[in-house]
């Protein structure tokens, strides 16, 4: 039957075990929340009456508290991920083992403070710091994503030089050059996307004058590559 044809094709099943994943599901809904963040900048500077723009104002604001609930707690993988870093007594290269406990402390703090403001966004609890927090918040944001940047462009240096040394005539060089170019391209792909991130908390921050169209597309562009990441994960 051509229903039994597609609820038991292998995509439904990858479908599934994607949707199962709370990063895969955090994944779409950042990518519509962005895109709608963009979007409302796009109606708003086209003249567009403000119940055009107020769905899509919603659907920003809403899905952006949604990914603030379902986050609420993820600073203790971080906090993990920043030990098992440190207590690596043997690391491949010291330097990218310092960038990622970098990296995982400054999402550590950006999330335990973005926890914080949760009860104040939920409306539980009215709390008067709020918005210093969120701005602490953003810095923490800002250098996870930094080091994780830092981190991208010295892994390209480290290839870069690692392919100066394989010999192409050989086999084991071709099949090391392959590895070298896969990797470059995983790199490649992770700056990009921390690119694009870091254009929401320097924005937030005030330390560069980005619109929300910038922000929006941005953040669409970075969740795009975190929906294909987390996709090929469950394949």
């Amino acid at each position: 039957m051509v229903a039994d044809a597609v609820v038991y094709h292998p995509s439904v099943a990858h479908y599934l075990r994607f949707v199962a994943t709370t990063v895969g599901r955090d994944k779409v809904l950042r990518t519509l929340q962005y895109f709608a963040r963009f979007y409302a900048w796009y109606l708003y500077r086209t003249n567009n009456a403000k119940s055009v723009i107020a769905p899509w104002e919603s659907i920003k604001k809403q899905f952006g508290l949604t990914r603030k609930v379902m986050r609420a707690g993820k600073f203790v993988e971080h906090l993990k991920a920043a030990a098992v870093a440190f207590d690596n007594k043997n690391p491949a290269d010291p330097v990218l083992k310092n960038l990622a406990i970098g990296r995982q402390l400054g999402y550590a703090g950006y999330l335990t403070l973005d926890a914080v403001t949760l009860v104040d966004a939920l409306g539980v609890k009215k709390i008067e710091s709020v918005k210093k927090l969120q701005q602490h918040a953003y810095r923490f944001w800002f250098s996870g994503l930094f080091f994780s940047f830092v981190a991208g462009v010295y892994t390209l240096y480290r290839l870069s030089e690692k392919e100066k040394t394989v010999n192409r005539k050989e086999g084991e060089g071709v099949v090391e050059a392959k590895k070298i170019e896969r990797e470059r391209v995983a790199a490649r792909i992770q700056l990009i996307s921390d690119i694009c991130d870091l254009t929401a908390p320097i924005s937030a921050l005030g330390w560069v004058n980005l619109d929300d169209g910038i922000v929006g597309i941005a953040g669409t562009i970075s969740s795009l590559i975190g929906v294909r990441s987390a996709w090929k994960k469950t394949a």
